[in-house]
C-alpha cells in the first residue's frame, strides 16, 4: 500500500497543474500517464504477489516466517529465543486497520515480522506469544 503514496501523488500533482496550465498541460499531463502507466502494474501485480508468496505459522515451538519477493527467506525463531514481541501500525497500517508484528530474537539478522495482520488478530498474536514465551524454558540470548 505504500506504493500508492510513491506513484499518487506525483500524479496527481502534474495531472492538477496540467489543468491548471493550458501552455504546459502536453508537458505535464505526459509524465503523468508515464508515471500512471509504471505504477499500475506496481500496484495491481506486487499486492497479488505478496499475498502467494508472504507465509506465516506460529506452533508452541516457534514461529515461522517467508517473506520475499525475488529473494525469499524462509526465518524460523524458536520460542525459546524470543526476547520481545511488538505491534507496529505506521499511518497507512492504520488507514486500513492492520498491524505489523515484530518477534525481536537473539539473531543477528534482526527481528522477524509479520505484516499485514488484521489489528485485533495482531494483538491477539502478541499475546499468545508473550504467554508462550514465558512458559518455554530458556535464556532467550
Amino acid at each position: 500500500m505504500n506504493a500508492v503514496l510513491v506513484f499518487g501523488p506525483p500524479v496527481l500533482v502534474l495531472v492538477l497543474l496540467g489543468l491548471l496550465i493550458p501552455p504546459a498541460r502536453t508537458w505535464l499531463l505526459v509524465p503523468a500517464a508515464v508515471v500512471a502507466v509504471i505504477g499500475l502494474p506496481y500496484l495491481t501485480v506486487l499486492p497479488l504477489w505478496w499475498y502467494r508468496v508472504h507465509r506465516w505459522e506460529v506452533t508452541d515451538d516457534a514461529v515461522y516466517v517467508r517473506a520475499g519477493y525475488f529473494w525469499q527467506e524462509w526465518r524460523i525463531a524458536p520460542m525459546s529465543r524470543i526476547q520481545t514481541v511488538d505491534t507496529l501500525r505506521g499511518p497507512v497500517e492504520q488507514a486500513f486497520k492492520l498491524s505489523t508484528v515484530v518477534v525481536t530474537t537473539a539473531s543477528a539478522k534482526g527481528a522477524v515480522k509479520i505484516r499485514g495482520l488484521g489489528h485485533e488478530l495482531a494483538a491477539d498474536l502478541a499475546e499468545q506469544l508473550t504467554r508462550t514465551t514465558q512458559a518455554t524454558p530458556g535464556d532467550a540470548t
